[in-house]
């Protein structure tokens, strides 16, 4: 009974933790689009003023 109850929840931790990466790296993905567009306009703005 021990042994079952153990296997469920590894698979349910292994599970829970693959999810979370691969929303991570959806997420993480997104905010490097965020910074890179940032820098993009700060780029511009400087350009603009020199």
């Amino acid at each position: 009974m021990f042994r079952k109850l153990f296997a469920s929840l590894l698979a349910t931790a292994f599970l829970a933790s693959v999810f979370g990466a691969i929303a991570g790296c959806n997420t993480m993905e997104g905010a490097g689009k965020d910074v890179e567009q940032g820098g993009k306009a700060i780029k511009d703005e400087a350009r603009e003023h020199k």
